[in-house]
């Protein structure tokens, strides 16, 4: 049976998140344990405002999420389903890529994929600030047609920062800006009967703002040595198989302009979700921290299976749900 696996992203992050799984599973304990002493504690201990700040979000949930599939996989083969899966498509929620190219082998280790991502976080959230060191933008979640949402960001954008940057479901297209646009973007969104409803991040993610971010972390990709990923992979910039522009040459180097540019520009999920529709999986496993993409996958592609795994219970339903369908 064909699967796919998608990746959690920024804001699924709580207080507690891996906390059972590093207590159950041995693969999941050493990952946390790799990642030392302060990620646990946030995961395990954190408090939200903490949790907020961009520079321990990322490897957290990166480091919960690997754990997660981590576990997943090592009980996939305990209880003998893994010949009877196929994971066809990998993808992963913009923070979540990083996630779905380590479970694809293009980043080669976790370690490795800790730095990366702890080094993004912190260069997005120094993107986002202001020289006083305040916030400079936000975003907005617009629930209603695409095309509505976006009409409201022409009209609200003027010469500020606003861009639709999630495109994230058939009903949902999360907005990111500099605080005034936004401000404007919610006038214009109710004049359209659209609900904008904001989001608690700290900056404008995957917009122009993120420039300065996506111009330094492309150091930092290049001296990772990405390899090729052993699984198919869409990426979020194009909604398509990562490698399908690759013509040859230096693959670390095409990788890192990728990942770079995805920094700063659109995720096209509702279109990812699609993808793996059209690849023939049967069922859709979020893997990490919450189950938002499990809710996207309802609204996206109802009469594919959408399951999750986050913590040891849910990993138990997960298995039990393949196991079912399996048998069915």
């Amino acid at each position: 049976m064909k699967i796919g696996i998608v990746f959690a992203g920024q804001g699924a992050q709580y207080s507690g998140m891996g906390k059972d799984l590093y207590e159950a599973y041995p693969k999941a304990k050493e990952i946390f344990d790799m990642a030392g002493e302060q990620v646990k504690e946030w995961c395990f201990n954190g408090d939200e405002e903490t949790l907020k700040q961009t520079h321990v979000t990322q490897p957290t949930i990166y480091t919960t999420t690997m754990a997660a599939y981590e576990a997943l996989m090592e009980e996939l083969g305990n209880c003998g389903l893994a010949d009877d899966l196929e994971v066809t498509a990998l993808a992963g929620f913009s923070l979540g890529e990083y996630s779905a190219l380590t479970a694809a082998g293009a980043i080669d280790e976790i370690s490795k994929g800790i730095d990366i991502v702890s080094k993004r976080g912190t260069l997005m959230q120094q993107a986002g600030l202001d020289e006083e060191g305040n916030p400079k933008g936000g975003m907005a979640a617009g629930l209603g047609a695409r095309e509505d949402i976006l009409a409201a960001v022409e009209e609200a954008r003027e010469d500020g920062i606003l861009e639709g940057v999630n495109f994230n479901s058939p009903v949902q297209t999360v907005v990111a800006g500099d605080k005034a646009a936004l401000k404007r973007f919610r006038r214009a969104a109710k004049a359209k009967k659209v609900k904008a409803i904001p989001l608690g991040v700290s900056t404008a993610f995957h917009s122009p703002m993120m420039v300065p971010a996506a111009e330094k972390l492309r150091d930092v990709l290049k001296e990772a040595g990405l390899k090729a990923p052993e699984k198919k992979v869409y990426a979020n910039v194009t909604a398509d198989d990562i490698m399908k522009d690759f013509d040859g040459g230096d693959i670390g180097e095409y990788l890192t302009d990728i990942l770079a540019r995805q920094a700063m520009s659109p995720v096209y999920w509702e279109e990812i979700i699609k993808k793996m529709e059209g690849d023939g999986v049967k069922a859709i496993v979020e893997v990490g921290p919450g189950k938002t993409l499990t809710g996207l996958t309802k609204k996206t592609c109802p009469d594919i299976a959408a399951l999750h795994v986050e913590n040891k219970e849910t990993l138990e339903e997960t298995v039990a749900s393949l196991k079912d369908m399996i048998a069915g």
